[in-house]
């Protein structure tokens, strides 16, 4: 176990994760925002991420199981490597399948691979350093998360709409390439576990272990991931769909235009939380489990200017700003709650089942996220002209159960 906070094999873990999230970011950003300036559909555009999410809601619980049991430097590199030869195959089939399916599958694959290599990453931090060091890795592992996230979306839509979605593909393979490349010289202590049975009974086990230590050990935990499921619904899915089709579609912004500014939307979104990421990790020492309740407000009354905005200016310019400062704010106070929640789950589960109880947390929080997104796409294309009703209910409902949840929290040792 080491001592200090950047070890090599962490320094490698991050630099890994600068490259992999950095391609990561672009291709989610690219894709779906493709499909949306082709059809101009809010609708197909909430249903098609929606269905992107599935995978990894589905793949996560499987992802901690593997991740406990397998060399975790050896899930990242192999799927880091997948993810490449997805977007070659991507390139190869564009224009001779149907668009909307090739799309679908694809995000499908992405999200799925995500949702499988995640809990190998988190699950990994309590490997390499000792628990005092949990919030500042987390912080860190966050905040790359972010700046990648801040950094893809903006060169993304700087190349997108200058050059396409040809060169946004290439640089994507060459980033999931290096990533695996740099990975395979990471070196993570591990201790095989010895299978009980099948791999559909070892897996029923693993998981019904990982709930049973939720629902009888730790039973807080359960009842704020049910919080913030409901802010994923209400909240999270609205800002996902919201963001591109009111800044491509509804703002009247000229499309190349609105393309590049959408970009920087995302990158002020991820500004969001590579802030909250670094102000997480220089507060760790005073930021307790028990203040995200006050935080969980705030993100949700974050979104109240939004929908003040969209009623009282005509200006899209006007409209777009306050829309980008206003996913600033959630995503500070969002990032700030999940680092919280993460080092306390890893500093509260034993070693042997943190993979696990990692993979379930990612997917219950996860269940929410494809049927808000499917929801609050059909409600855009019905609500048409009126989305500022939209933004508000998704206000309202989200402060509601933040105030609910914050009894959930305070509940936390």
């Amino acid at each position: 176990m080491n001592q200090k906070l950047f070890s090599k094999d962490f320094t490698l873990v991050v630099i890994g994760q600068i490259i992999s999230l950095f391609g990561n970011a672009t291709i989610r950003f690219a894709l779906p925002l493709y499909l949306l300036n082709l059809t101009g559909s809010s609708a197909l555009y909430g249903t098609v991420t929606a269905c992107a999410f599935v995978p990894a809601i589905l793949l996560s619980p499987v992802g901690g199981i593997v991740a406990d049991r397998v060399n975790k430097r050896n899930i990242m590199v192999i799927l880091d490597f997948f993810t490449a030869l997805v977007i070659l195959a991507f390139s190869l089939l564009l224009g001779s399948v149907n668009l909307v399916l090739l799309l679908t599958v694809t995000l499908m694959l992405l999200y799925g691979i995500a949702g499988a290599y995640q809990p190998s990453v988190q699950a990994s931090i309590p490997a390499l350093m000792d628990p005092h060091h949990f919030m500042a890795a987390n912080s860190i592992i966050n905040a790359i998360s972010s700046f990648a996230s801040l950094i893809g979306p903006v060169l993304g839509g700087i190349l997108y709409s200058a050059y396409g979605l040809g060169p946004v593909l290439s640089v994507c393979a060459v980033c999931f390439t290096l990533s695996a490349v740099m990975e395979i010289f990471i070196s993570i202590p591990f201790q095989r576990q010895t299978p009980e049975g099948g791999i559909l009974k070892t897996a029923g086990h693993d998981f019904a272990e990982s709930i049973h230590f939720i629902r009888k050990e730790k039973p807080v935990i359960g009842k704020a991931l049910l919080a913030v499921c409901g802010i994923n619904f209400f909240l999270g899915a609205m800002i996902i769909v919201a963001l591109p089709y009111l800044i491509t579609e509804v703002l009247e912004l000229e499309a190349s235009q609105a393309n590049r500014l959408y970009g920087f939307a995302q990158g002020a979104l991820a500004a969001g939380g590579l802030a909250g990421g670094v102000g997480a990790g220089i507060f760790a020492g005073k930021l307790t489990i028990r203040k995200s309740a006050g935080l969980i407000i705030a993100c949700a009354a974050s979104v109240f200017p939004m929908a003040a905005a969209l009623i009282l200016f005509s200006s899209g310019i006007v409209n777009y700003i306050v829309i980008t400062l206003c996913c600033f704010a959630v995503m500070l106070f969002s990032t700030i709650i999940t680092v919280q929640m993460m080092s306390f789950i890893q500093a509260e589960t034993p070693q042997n089942l943190i993979g696990k109880v990692i993979a379930v947390v990612l997917t219950v929080s996860m269940c929410a996220q494809p049927l808000g997104n499917a929801f609050y796409g059909v409600l855009f294309e019905i609500c048409g002209g009126f989305e500022s009703a939209v933004v508000l209910f998704s206000g309202i409902a989200s402060l509601g159960i933040a105030i609910g949840a914050g009894n959930v929290f305070r509940g936390f040792d």
